[in-house]
């Protein structure tokens, strides 16, 4: 969010500067999501960086919802006449990072003891000490917080100012990445005794894949055959056979929690992303919610700075958090549908199934969860 507001700030032709706590190289070695809403596409393509993306990205016209030995497809184009496109969040930060110089955007990374000050005044600023140790203070009109949910800029912002909402899981994500075809063409989200299992990917010959497992699992008690085992066995059948094996090249837990910081602006800061909330990868909305934030951010400021328009600042949080509410709610009711919860009783999974089945057979339930996938309207 920070890369992408920046770009637009300096594309207006207004001065903006990214303080960064990681090393370049940290930030290209992080994999993260890769499912991409046509808002979020749309905004890196009014940059003009979308070369690479538009070369190749891929685009998913449905995805699965898979129910033991049942494929639901969710029929993106035909529900409602719109696609996602799958582009690693890795690459599209490096594409971001590249056009950096080339368009006068700075970028001070592996800095530290990072802090905001007087950001209720007219006249903000921002200390942080650099890499060789030297201290240095960089005054602003704005201070826009795209540092994380563990970082300094929600802190900054006195408790009694806004509200914490959250939701904690019980459970973990385990995924792995590997160089092997993906099993199926699109997305299976699989509903299973066992737990939840995703099947993505990166690429045509590069795959993303998840099962649920509790948080206090060690990584060293999953191998390789354990996991592809254990996920054939909640894909089902069908993705099973098409499913190709091979050396994991990065594994990890993932928690999940959905959260909300109800204050998205205070005086001349504002947050963006993970500061300000965070969504379970169900329903792969976090990211996207972060290119929504820079939507409404980047147009509130350039209207304060090129109209003299300070009220759309004044609406920023209304705005995002209209977006993000929504967003919070399709990822929510995602992971409930999909996961196995400890403290499920049978009726809990009948409902489950009633869910599934009831999505299966309507058109109309599945036109809500299509148009929630590719992204609500900005």
């Amino acid at each position: 969010s920070g890369l992408l507001l920046g770009h637009f700030m300096r594309a207006s032709g207004i001065d903006a500067v990214i303080v960064e706590r990681a090393s370049a190289h940290h930030i290209l070695g992080r994999i993260r999501a890769g499912v991409l809403e046509k808002t979020t596409v749309d905004l890196v393509e009014r940059l003009g960086l979308d070369v690479r993306l538009q070369a190749e990205a891929l685009c998913h016209d449905g995805f699965n919802l898979a129910d033991g030995e049942r494929l639901i497809r969710i029929d993106l184009a035909d529900l409602v006449d719109k696609h996602v496109t799958v582009y690693g969040q890795t690459e599209l930060t490096r594409d971001l990072m590249d056009a950096c110089d080339e368009r006068d955007l700075e970028v001070i990374y592996e800095v530290s003891e990072v802090a905001i000050h007087d950001h209720l005044t007219d006249n903000p600023y921002l200390t942080y000490t650099s890499k060789d140790g030297s201290a240095h203070r960089l005054d602003a009109e704005f201070i826009c917080g795209c540092d994380g949910f563990h970082g300094v800029s929600r802190q900054a912002i006195k408790a009694k100012a806004g509200n914490s909402f959250e939701r904690v899981y019980p459970f973990g994500w385990l995924g792995i990445l590997a160089d092997v075809p993906p099993c199926d063409p699109e997305l299976i989200y699989a509903n299973h005794s066992n737990g939840f299992a995703l099947a993505s990917m990166r690429s045509t010959s590069r795959s993303r894949y998840y099962i649920q497992v509790p948080l206090n699992e060690a990584l060293e008690d999953w191998p390789d055959e354990r996991f592809w085992d254990e996920l054939a066995v909640r894909l089902g059948p069908g993705p099973a056979e098409n499913l190709v094996r091979g050396p994991s090249i990065e594994k990890s837990i993932a928690p999940l929690r959905s959260f909300v910081f109800d204050r998205m602006r205070d005086g001349r800061l504002l947050l963006l992303g993970d500061s300000a909330h965070i969504v379970p990868p169900t329903g792969a909305k976090g990211l996207n919610l972060a290119a929504s934030d820079v939507h409404y951010a980047s147009s509130a400021l350039v209207d304060f700075f090129l109209k003299n328009d300070r009220e759309a600042v004044g609406d920023y949080s209304r705005k995002a958090l209209s977006r993000v509410w929504k967003s919070e709610r399709f990822s929510w009711s995602l992971t409930k549908l999909m996961h196995r919860f400890p403290d499920d009783t049978p009726f809990e999974r009948e409902m489950q199934r009633a869910e599934l089945d009831y999505i299966s057979a309507s058109r109309a339930a599945q036109t809500s969860i299509a148009e929630n996938y590719v992204g609500l309207p900005v």
